[in-house]
C-alpha cells in the first residue's frame, strides 16, 4: 500500500491521478460504519480472522 495521508486534500488528487485503486478500496472500507464495528469486534476478541479478512477483501503483502 503507497503511502496516504486521508487528511490532507493533496494526496487525494495524486491518488485520483495515479489511479491507485488499492488506496481508494482501503479508504472506502475503512470508512465503513459495518467495518469499524466489525473490527472493532475482532479486535475485542483478539481474533482477526482469515474468514474476517475474506469478508472484508483484506490481504497482506508481504
Amino acid at each position: 500500500m503507497s503511502e496516504f495521508d486521508w487528511r490532507s486534500p493533496e494526496p487525494y488528487q495524486r491518488a485520483f491521478e495515479s489511479g491507485e485503486r488499492v488506496d481508494f478500496a482501503w479508504e472506502s472500507l475503512r470508512r465503513s460504519p459495518r467495518y469499524q464495528i466489525a473490527y472493532r469486534k475482532a479486535r475485542e476478541r483478539g481474533d482477526v480472522s482469515a474468514e474476517f479478512r475474506r469478508r472484508w477483501g483484506i490481504c497482506f503483502r508481504a
